[in-house]
């Protein structure tokens, strides 16, 4: 439900907050005075259109923001996107520019307008001259019919089952497609594998081709590095002995030392270390002369092994593992159309069985939509009675279309069917007696649109989980007594949602749980909209004021229709 509302510079509105509880709240006043600003407001929060001449004259921008309390699918929609902050509330919030730029967050968070939409959607429903009119969405027909008719487990049933033949058709497609062009696409794959396979790759083999090529490639001068360096080391020059035999001097002059001077042991024996790894070195520089290589033909193998390797890398995938593990896929692709004929004849034995299950699903749901659908009728039609439609009639029309490929209904014709069933549902309505039935949304009064809504909502209303939902002009063109019986009935379908109402009628208003009226003013020569919750005497003078008394006969009958409401919210509970 709307738990806080915050609006600043939108059309009169300086700025205004208020909050909100749970039941019917009612908003009176004078026309102008922008309690449909406040309705247009919410509608702007929860991804309606937007008019950038609502930014208050003198502004920049136009700041809007609302405080819901969520339910599970919005819940589910916020983790989707990882929007949640805290659980059980979310935050919509709305900035619109002079210069005709709007930006829409939830939680903070920068969103675009249809998410915006996705999730109002589920928290607003605004009856009235709104487009969020859900009841006209003939979509959302067989939805409310089958929370109506408790369908909901052999819906999860069916919608189960026809998810189940989904996944077989696609695959069904998938094979059938292979099949067409099986032997292409089996030379092609076979051509695939074999060229991999041919290659014996191995994950790194190219790092290590690499690095023996730059050897190979650096033969020559590779070795006579190393020869200069052993020359140093072991032969020495004409006039200058070798690095060894120097070292092996001062081994001996130390040698000597030593026994003379015992302290010089430790050292003796550093240096005797040395001279050992001066020997490991001779001997490491020769181990690695001998393996040094001019070899012209084994350099141009690599290098054909490093193009081929390249070349496979580029075409499979980038690397060695990459082209490897496409040649793996390729062999269960292979085997998958190898296999194709009989996996085809698998799936379509279970596709007619599929068929067969959500064939008889689909009728229960269907047999089971109809019996609601009676009851659906007789309840709106009651409603309407009381709402002063007098001959209004309403009923719930099903049709079905043909479809070879379809499923059967229960006369055994094949038809078109989807995530629901094979029934199209639709609403219809004919307001007066003598005219025909018509679908919901070409009905053209407003105030037949509104009552209409608040008859199914109160049928509905357990079937409905939209929280919030907003009547605007629903007393237009009815009298005081319909008004009583609005009130009654909005105040009941208030019951199990939040309930907004704009009302012009004093009878409608005293059923309010909240009651505000919304004025206008004039501050430092600029026009402003106010609020204030009523309450005691306060609203007992509102009521006069709407009687067009506002003398003590006003107040008394103001007094009347407030007892009368407290008489019947008494009764109620009780019952």
């Amino acid at each position: 439900m709307l738990q806080e509302l915050r609006i600043e510079n939108f059309a009169i509105i300086q700025r205004l907050e208020m909050q909100f509880d749970r039941g019917l709240v009612i908003f009176t006043g004078e026309t102008g005075a922008g309690k449909s600003i406040i309705l247009d407001a919410i509608e702007a929060l929860v991804g309606g259109k937007i008019d950038t001449g609502m930014v208050r004259g003198g502004e920049e921008k136009a700041l809007l923001e609302a405080v819901f309390s969520t339910n599970p699918q919005v819940e589910l929609i916020l983790q989707r996107e990882e929007l949640q902050d805290e659980p059980g509330q979310v935050i919509l919030s709305r900035e619109i520019r002079k210069e005709g730029r709007t930006s829409s967050r939830i939680n903070g968070r920068s969103v675009n307008q249809s998410l915006l939409k996705e999730i109002g959607s589920l928290l607003v429903d605004i009856h009235g001259q709104s487009e969020h009119l859900s009841l006209l969405n003939n979509r959302q027909h067989i939805i409310l019919l089958d929370r109506f008719a408790s369908s909901d487990s052999l819906m999860a049933e069916y919608h189960a089952e026809f998810q189940q033949l989904t996944g077989l058709r696609k695959n069904l497609a998938s094979l059938r497609e292979q099949e067409k062009d099986a032997a292409r696409m089996a030379d092609l794959l076979r051509y695939q594998v074999n060229e991999i396979d041919a290659a014996r790759l191995k994950p790194g083999e190219a790092e290590d081709l690499v690095a023996e090529r730059d050897r190979l490639a650096n033969a020559e001068k590779l070795a006579d590095l190393g020869k200069d360096a052993l020359r140093i080391l072991d032969e020495g020059e004409v006039e200058a002995p070798s690095v060894s035999d120097l070292f092996g001097q001062i081994v001996r002059s130390l040698s000597s030392l030593a026994r003379i001077d015992s302290t010089m042991l430790p050292t003796l024996e550093k240096a005797e270390a040395t001279a050992e790894n001066l020997a490991e070195l001779s001997r490491s520089l020769q181990d690695y002369l001998d393996l040094i290589e001019i070899n012209p033909r084994r350099l141009e193998q690599m290098e054909e092994r490093l193009e081929l390797i390249k070349n496979l890398s580029r075409k499979y995938g980038g690397s060695e593992p990459a082209a490897l593990a496409f040649a793996d896929e390729a062999r269960k692709q292979l085997e998958s159309i190898e296999h194709a004929g009989e996996q085809i004849e698998k799936l379509e034995r279970e596709e007619r069985d599929s068929l067969v299950i959500l064939s008889q699903k689909a009728i229960q749901l269907s047999r089971q939509r109809k019996k609601a659908a009676e009851k659906l009728s007789l309840a709106v039609e009651q409603q309407l009675q009381d709402l002063r439609m007098p001959g209004a009639h309403f009923t719930v029309d099903f049709q079905i279309r043909p479809d070879p490929q379809g499923i059967l209904d229960d006369s055994g014709t094949p038809v078109h069917f989807d995530s629901t069933g094979f029934d199209i549902v639709e609403f219809l309505i004919a307001p007066n007696p003598g005219e025909g039935l018509k679908p919901m949304a070409r009905i053209a009064s407003g105030g037949e649109t509104s009552r209409l809504m608040l008859a199914l909502k109160n049928v509905l209303a357990h079937a409905d989980d939209i929280p919030t939902l907003i009547f605007d002009e629903i007393d237009q063109g009815i009298g005081g007594r319909v008004g009583t019986t609005v009130g009654q009935k909005l105040w009941q379908v208030a019951r199990s949602h939040q309930v907004f109402c704009v009302t012009h009628l004093p009878q409608l208003a005293a059923f309010g749980d909240q009651h505000f009226t919304v004025r206008k003013n004039i501050h430092n020569e600029r026009t402003i909209t106010e609020t204030q919750a009523l309450h005691g005497a306060d609203r007992i003078n509102e009521l006069a004021l709407m009687l067009g008394s506002p003398g003590e006969a006003g107040l008394q009958s103001a007094r009347e229709i407030l007892e009368e409401a407290d008489a019947f919210f008494q009764q109620a509970r009780t019952d």
